[in-house]
């Protein structure tokens, strides 16, 4: 998978990415002592697949993407690539499986927006200074 699929060009998180594929596992690869997980998306315009690795925020074997590019205004890449191509695939720990993205809204997006915030409460901070909602997809 790696030599199809495209690292990031950001440094801190090529090399994060890097480590998991050479581990074979995200066990032990944190953001502020918090767990990752590792999505791979496939390119809006391009059809290439990219990895994404992004904060641990799952419950009963669902998990969600939250998209907050650390509060910055606008949202990250990857977001678009997930709304034209909603087949996501997610590592977690040695586990490596298939789910179907779907952008929340609503009371169910409150529902996920809290357990991300536990899960990571620096997300709280990044929506009030992004100035936008951060979008939040689920993957089922």
């Amino acid at each position: 998978m790696a030599n199809q699929t495209e690292l990031s060009p950001t440094e801190w998180v090529r090399e994060q990415t890097q480590r998991i594929l050479e581990q074979g596992t995200t066990d032990g690869v944190e953001i502020m002592d918090r767990p990752v997980v590792l999505f791979t998306v496939t390119g809006a315009k391009t059809g290439k697949q990219r990895y994404v690795p992004l904060m641990r925020v799952e419950k009963d074997g669902r998990y969600v993407m939250v998209g907050s590019k650390g509060g910055a205004p606008e949202h990250p890449a990857w977001y678009f690539n997930v709304k034209a191509n909603p087949t996501v695939t997610v590592q977690d720990g040695d586990k490596v499986f298939d789910r179907t993205a779907r952008e929340l809204e609503g009371a169910e997006r409150e529902q996920w927006w809290r357990l991300a915030v536990e899960a990571f409460p620096p997300y709280a901070e990044y929506e009030a200074k992004a100035g936008r909602q951060i979008p939040v997809f689920l993957l089922e």
